[in-house]
């Protein structure tokens, strides 16, 4: 081996002995933080959506995509609606979910592990479709502008997970309406359409976002009326978790004038519910992803007014709220999610092991000194007792030239770095006078 690399090694060997407790110290402090902060997410995601067909069924297809472009897995599974995906999460059972304004019943309110929400993030409007000739045989009138015009008809609300009988009892309550004025069906969105089209119920209620199939079915349909909620405003101050909404005139068709006037309606907010536990950096992920998905103009909304860093019903998540009116961090804009997401998660941590590590860094340099000249100077040791027994004369001087020319031979063995040359040769050079001194 050449004598440069020989000494290069030498002086490499040293540096990496002599800083290896405080490389081993920060790497330590390293695995501990990122234990400590978890900054990767799981890659697989459970996502409670809402019936085949539903609004919910169709953005929990929009989430998927757009999770999927930063790693994530979303699973979407099918449910029957609001109620059943609160029960979910809280269960366990699925990560996050679609829950619509008033599906939390009362006894829960005050409940310290409630579920996180991501803010509201689009209006849900009660739809409650009727046949005009029932409305004339109930009332004499072709339209219906109050529930107490349901009175004697045949109703399908929809089954319990779905939030829609809970949330439509509270609205009978309140218009003084008894469980046997209203022959009521529960029948799932799906099966209760074709039921109500089979002229099997008189009216058809569900809450769903415009986006929903059968939404935009039923305002088009010959003979099928959308019954205007003249009252709203009064709805939303005795339940605030509903808004007043207004289908305008010819949303649906305008070359067909459908509807041919304004429509009051009532609206639950639909809002992502999370677990207490899940990864932060998930919750990131699907609020960055509402920014998109519920930003634009919609039926009942103008551009980019939602998603709200608001929810009534449940505690806001952090990384919700920072990111409705942040939006996208700096890093995640330019570096794939994960790196960015470890970036950001750990250079807090970072910066304090960095301080902490500072201070220690100045051993390093004085300890690799003392390594390096160490390996010359533990020889000087055995040098002054030969010198010594020299001057006593306890040994013979042929004994005493054995063990100089040993101790000779074995300093030449030592490889130290340039740097540090001189001091070999200086005890090269004592070794030297020593022996002078032995030949005197």
């Amino acid at each position: 081996m050449p004598r440069t690399l020989r000494y290069t090694l030498a002086s490499l060997r040293e540096l990496i002995v002599s800083g290896g407790p405080f490389i081993v110290l920060a790497v330590g402090l390293l695995v501990l933080a990122y234990w400590w902060l978890d900054p990767n997410p799981p890659r697989r995601v459970t996502l409670a959506t809402g019936p085949a067909q539903s609004a919910y069924a169709e953005i929990g297809a929009r989430y998927q995509k757009a999770l999927a472009r930063s790693g994530i897995e979303v699973v979407l599974l099918p449910t029957a609606g609001s109620s059943d995906n609160l029960a979910l999460v809280q269960q366990g059972r699925a990560d996050i979910g679609f829950v619509q304004g008033g599906s939390r019943p009362p006894a829960e309110q005050d409940d310290t592990a409630a579920p996180l929400s991501l803010g509201n993030l689009f209006l849900e409007p009660i739809w409650l479709f009727y046949w005009e000739k029932s409305a004339r045989q109930a009332t004499g009138q072709p339209d219906l502008d109050n529930l107490r015009g349901l009175r004697g008809l045949r109703v399908n609300v929809g089954t319990p997970g779905s939030g829609v009988p809970q949330l439509m009892n509270s609205l009978f309550a309140l218009n003084r309406l008894e469980p046997g004025d209203i022959a009521l069906t529960q029948l799932a969105e799906t099966p209760g359409t074709v039921a109500f089209l089979d002229g099997q119920s008189d009216a058809l209620v569900f809450a769903s976002a415009p986006e929903s199939l059968m939404v935009q079915m039923l305002l088009q349909t010959p003979g099928v009326r959308l019954m205007d909620f003249a009252q709203n405003e009064a709805y939303v101050r005795r339940l605030p978790f509903l808004a007043p909404v207004t289908l305008p005139r010819g949303v649906v068709d305008l070359a067909s004038d459908i509807p041919p006037a304004d429509v009051h309606l009532i609206a639950p907010t639909t809002t992502l519910l999370a677990r207490p536990d899940l990864h932060p950096a998930l919750l990131q992920l699907f609020s960055q992803a509402s920014l998109t998905l519920h930003g634009n103009a919609g039926w009942f909304n103008r551009a980019r007014e939602y998603p709200l860093p608001a929810n009534a019903e449940f505690p806001l998540a952090k990384e919700a709220e920072r990111t409705i009116r942040n939006g996208v961090p700096l890093l995640q804009r330019y570096l794939p999610f994960h790196l960015a997401n470890l970036l950001e998660r750990m250079w807090l941590s970072l910066g304090i092991i960095v301080a902490l590590l500072l201070p220690l860094s100045r051993i390093v340099p004085p300890l690799y000194e003392f390594r390096i000249r160490s390996r010359v100077f533990r020889w000087y040791a055995q040098l002054r007792d030969i010198e010594d027994r020299v001057d006593d004369g306890a040994d013979t001087r042929p004994a005493l030239l054995g063990e100089l020319d040993a101790l000779e031979q074995r300093v030449g063995k030592v490889v130290v770095p340039l740097s540090h040359t001189d001091e070999l040769y200086a005890l090269r050079n004592h070794i030297e006078l020593v022996r002078q001194k032995l030949s005197r």
